[in-house]
């Protein structure tokens, strides 16, 4: 199948009341792994990369891997880039190929953000490439990127000032979540992606979807949330499934890689399943094998 267009993906979803799944992997075996559930889920679902992700493989072959798996998939995927600051980076995904970006400037002023924000619009849609923004930061690191403080908040007209002036296609405010693992309840912003949708048609993106419940996740999909990021519980699935193979492979003194990858995989598969049901994408493939690139 032709590699999608996120903004295509989030928009049919925004319509049809459901959340497309964006998924951060870490190497081509976690790649595989996402778009084996999708396919048996029929769920569209948006691969994502951190910069770090990026900078460790290197974006051509990190593309190359994603677009052999694509092409061979049956269901609409697409690659978008998750949390970048770094202008050079971004610059390097677009003439590589990545479907989106997200021009995160949350650590800039405001006056500044809008500003390259502006840039960074006009620079991926001359290249057919989709723009997520986010210039109030989401709390919490992920990848080396963020901050454990509220760096910026704005209002809701701001945002979507900013967003209305810049052109960029997916919006990514503060809803009270945030990235890795809660250390106490969040507070959630339930009624700003109501207020949020009242000012804008622009998608709105959930970050920090780790550790949420269904009646949350239910809660901000009918509120209009369409695209939810899930970072960190992947990472969690890929780790502890090779913590528990290394430790049998100690006592029975068995080392098979081959078998670990195995584990590893089907641990990760099986994380992301849970959240293509979560989310209302499930089955959802069919509807959408029309939105290409």
């Amino acid at each position: 199948m032709a590699i999608a267009n996120t903004v295509d993906l989030v928009t049919t979803a925004r319509a049809d009341g459901y959340a497309v799944p964006a998924v951060n992997i870490v190497d081509e075996m976690s790649l595989r792994a996402v778009l084996k559930a999708a396919q048996a889920a029929q769920s569209p679902v948006i691969i994502q990369t951190s910069v770090k992700t990026v900078k460790a493989t290197g974006a051509q072959p990190l593309f190359d891997a994603f677009r052999h798996a694509a092409e061979a998939a049956t269901v609409p995927v697409s690659l978008h880039l998750d949390h970048c600051p770094d202008r050079a980076v971004i610059t390097e995904v677009i003439g590589t190929g990545w479907s989106s970006v997200l021009f995160d400037a949350s650590d800039r002023p405001l006056e500044q953000a809008w500003r390259e924000t502006a840039e960074v619009v006009a620079e991926a849609h001359a290249a057919g490439v989709g723009v997520e923004s986010e210039i109030e930061n989401i709390i919490g690191v992920e990848d080396g990127v963020g901050s454990d403080e509220a760096l910026h908040s704005y209002t809701n007209r701001q945002l979507v000032d900013v967003a209305t002036d810049t052109g960029v296609d997916l919006l990514a405010p503060q809803l009270g979540t945030a990235h890795g693992l809660y250390k106490a309840s969040p507070v959630l912003a339930f009624d700003r992606v109501l207020e949020l949708g009242q000012l804008t048609d622009l998608p709105i993106v959930l970050h920090g979807g780790t550790g949420l419940s269904q009646a949350d996740f239910d809660r901000f999909i009918a509120n209009g949330i369409a695209k939810i990021n899930i970072s960190t519980t992947v990472k969690l699935a890929y780790m502890k499934a090779a913590q528990a193979h290394i430790a049998t492979a100690e006592e029975t003194g068995k080392w098979e890689p081959v078998k670990m990858f195995d584990q590893i995989s089907a641990a990760v598969a099986a994380t992301v399943t849970e959240h293509f049901e979560h989310f209302g994408s499930a089955g959802k493939a069919q509807a959408l094998a029309g939105v290409g690139a």
